[in-house]
């Protein structure tokens, strides 16, 4: 979920603070001063947006192409699987609907941006930077609870109805933010909405992956990562008329709730998940919804892959404790895992000094930086889309970790090093560049798309929720913690840890990390979640 985010970069949201960085020839000096009114009404929308977006990757291209697919094994054994190519054509409105959830995720998270300094005059705290900061982060907080649940609405209730309850929050919050005459009611308002994005992150990638023929399955996953980006953007267009509008700030929230509708009205004439019904034991309701899918002559071949893969079993849905159980503990910390990787990587440091590096190189504009950094990101996750059914989760995570080691450390490197003095300016932009282009071809848009095909299905819902918990978590722990870290050691040194840590993430994926390439969700669980 870039991010979903979900690759979602919640530290720029956390503070109305102003970084000054100066570059010299031989190191990197930081100053931050922590000043509310500052030059983010100009600059910091941009720079956010490239925060939020590189996290999230994109696709520009679905193909449903007929072709021979592959299984390929941790072990690099290659079994045959039986195509479902003709399939593809009846799945992509109902991707398109859940995607819809998507749009809301990231118009969420970008919408307060441009409103703030505005709203904050409105509702009388515009010299109250605490109150100003609840507004920013409290949708984080929201967020993170509605992660959690998120996976037992989707138990206890199905894919499609989660969807439904899941729109009451994000249209409410929307209401309540776009009418709000005081800070009480911004501040629900915008924890309304953050439950509402954090059961989103959970679900939507839980229900494409589920519904997805395997030999695509990778790129329609990837569209959840382009609908964030899309609605990241249109939260900075909707901002475009504050200028000569102040009250336009209560008609970009309001703009908000529409998708929020659509969502139910769509949502309630889609199938259910056929992998949840057959747990649920509701047969004729699983064969109807293949029908729906994939047509009619898919029924019974989905229906014994499902049978064979142990769903029908008397097993119970699982609990939270039995995510820490010996069958699912390794499958369950590898999805944790991949999040914190992917979050102390340092991708928010790279994209928030971006703007001073390109300075330093003698980009001035900032437009400029925002598009060297959006055109690394837009081309690296066309790539990875393309090569997701192709080279795979795995391969493309390996090389998208190790990239980054060695960017971040050309980046570290050009802070310090004497003889590297006069080529630091360019060194610096070349290795920004490079390192944005090498999170977006798998560190970015891999880890939502595989969380859930690892887990099993009695489990799947609560693990998505739980790592995508550890995401905001984490995420939140680094936005606060991050400016200190800087300060006190430096952005050399501190580059110089990322580094290190995308090496680990290297080593740690290369021992623990299955391919999933064109390999049916009752394959992948079978092998890795066998029934005892």
């Amino acid at each position: 979920m870039q991010a979903i985010n979900l690759g979602s970069h919640s530290f720029n949201l956390q503070t109305r603070a102003r970084v000054s960085s100066q570059f010299t020839n031989k190191n990197a000096t930081v100053s931050v001063i922590a000043n509310r009114r500052d030059d983010d009404a100009r600059f910091g929308l941009r720079r956010r947006f490239d925060s939020l977006c590189v996290g999230a990757g994109s696709v520009t291209r679905l193909s449903a192409k007929s072709r021979s697919v592959k299984a390929q094994a941790s072990d690099g054994d290659v079994t045959p699987v039986k195509s479902q190519s003709s399939s593809s054509g009846s799945v992509l409105p109902y991707v398109g609907v859940a995607s819809l959830g998507a749009i809301l995720f990231g118009y969420h998270l970008g919408v307060v941006n441009g409103a703030l300094e505005y709203l904050a005059k409105d509702l009388g705290i515009a010299e109250n930077a605490v109150l100003q900061g609840w507004i920013v982060s409290t949708l984080l907080a929201g967020a993170t609870v509605g992660s959690f649940t998120g996976g037992s609405l989707a138990d206890q209730f199905g894919r499609t109805k989660t969807f439904l309850l899941d729109a009451i929050p994000l249209t409410v919050g929307a209401f309540l933010c776009a009418t709000a005459t005081n800070v009480q009611t911004m501040i629900i308002g915008r924890l309304l909405a953050g439950i509402g994005i954090g059961i989103s992150s959970a679900i939507v990638p839980l229900y494409i992956s589920e519904i997805s023929p395997t030999e695509i399955r990778g790129t329609l996953g990837s569209i959840n990562q382009l609908f964030i980006c899309i609605g990241i953007l249109a939260a900075l267009v909707s901002g475009l008329p504050l200028a000569s509008n102040p009250l336009w700030w209560r008609t970009m929230f309001a703009i908000s709730a529409v998708p929020s509708v659509l969502l139910a009205l769509g949502m309630a004439i889609s199938p259910e998940s056929p992998r949840w019904l057959v747990q649920q034991k509701k047969i004729d309701q699983a064969e109807k919804a293949i029908k729906t899918l994939y047509g009619d002559g898919k029924v019974v071949e989905v229906m014994a892959d499902l049978s064979a893969s142990g769903q029908n079993s008397e097993e119970q849905d699982a609990g939270w404790f039995d995510l820490f159980s010996a069958r699912y503990f390794k499958v369950v910390s590898v999805g944790a895992a991949l999040f914190l990787f992917q979050q102390l990587a340092g991708i928010n440091a790279v994209v928030y000094y971006s703007t001073s590096v390109f300075r330093t190189a003698g980009v001035a504009s900032d437009v400029a930086a925002s598009a060297l950094v959006g055109a690394a990101n837009v081309f690296g996750t066309m790539i990875a889309s393309s090569l997701m059914d192709k080279q795979g989760r795995k391969s493309l995570l390996i090389t998208s970790f190790s990239g980054m080691a060695v960017t971040m450390l050309l980046l570290s490197l050009s802070f310090t090093w004497k003889v590297l003095a006069p080529y630091s300016g360019p060194l610096a932009v070349i290795g920004t560049v490079l390192y944005v282009l090498s999170f977006s071809l798998g560190a970015g848009p891999v880890p939502a798309l595989l969380l859930p095909e690892i887990f099993a299905s009695r489990i799947r819902a609560k693990a998505v929720a739980l790592s995508l918990g550890m995401h905001w978590i984490s995420n939140f722990v680094i936005g606060l913690y991050f400016l200190s870290v800087v300060t006190k050691f430096g952005i050399s040194k501190v580059y110089l840890g990322f580094a290190s840590i995308c090496l680990l993430a290297v080593l740690y994926i290369g021992g623990n990390v299955v391919e999933t390439k064109g390999r049916s969700l009752e394959d992948i669980e079978r092998e890795l979640s066998p029934a005892t």
